[in-house]
Formats: C-alpha cells, sequence, structure tokens
C-alpha cells in the first residue's frame, strides 16, 4: 500500500464536493458518497495501475486519471452504493511509497483547464 498524499486544491475539492452533495441530497447522500471517496483513494493506494486508471501524458509526467466509478461496487454494502458517481481523482505516483492527489474534478470539467496540481504535493 501506498501513502496518499492530497494537495490542498485536492482537500479544497472534496470539501466542497462533499457540502454540495450534502446541501443537494442529504447527510446519507454525503456519507456514501464520502465512502466511495476513500474506497477509491485505497484502491490507488493498493494499485495505481488498477483497471481504470488512464495515463494522461498531455497533463505531466506521470499524470493520471480515475473515475470513482471503478471504485462504487467495492463501497460496504450498509453504506449503500453511489448510483451515477460524476468525479475523477487527478494523481500521479510522487515518490515510489506515495500517491500525490491532485484534484478531484467534476466529470464534466476540462482536466486541461484545471491543472493537475500534483507538482503542490
Amino acid at each position: 500500500m501506498r501513502r496518499i498524499r492530497l494537495t490542498a486544491a485536492a482537500e479544497a475539492d472534496i470539501l466542497m464536493l462533499l457540502a454540495w452533495t450534502d446541501e443537494r441530497f442529504g447527510d446519507v447522500a454525503r456519507r456514501r458518497y464520502e465512502a466511495l471517496l476513500a474506497t477509491a483513494l485505497r484502491d490507488l493506494s493498493a494499485d495505481p495501475a488498477r483497471p481504470g486508471v488512464v495515463l494522461r501524458h498531455n497533463l505531466g509526467d506521470g499524470v493520471c486519471l480515475y473515475h470513482l466509478r471503478h471504485s462504487r461496487n467495492r463501497v460496504s454494502p450498509e453504506i449503500g452504493l453511489v448510483r451515477r458517481p460524476r468525479h475523477l481523482l487527478l494523481f500521479r505516483q510522487v515518490a515510489p511509497d506515495t500517491l500525490g492527489i491532485g484534484r478531484v474534478l467534476h466529470d464534466a470539467m476540462d482536466a486541461d483547464r484545471h491543472g493537475t496540481g500534483v507538482d503542490d504535493t
């Protein structure tokens, strides 16, 4: 397992998306999305080359995207399923034992425009 290091931008992205989810869909939905995010981060920590990871050379050396939908079936059934996750983790390996999460972007966003943020880890 690799360590996960979130940039300030990724932390802000997570806080904003969880607050928005809570406001729009309530506490239960926010907890489900939070569990999905945690599961996706654990999945990447265990295997940063897992199915669903897409290398994006145009964003920088070693920068990858991972859509949360690839981890949704791995969330504990007691918590519940997020039917249509809409976010991507933008990351790269910053050390042999560490992944840097640069941003957490909505899948409608253009990653090229929002920057990677992975150099800030």
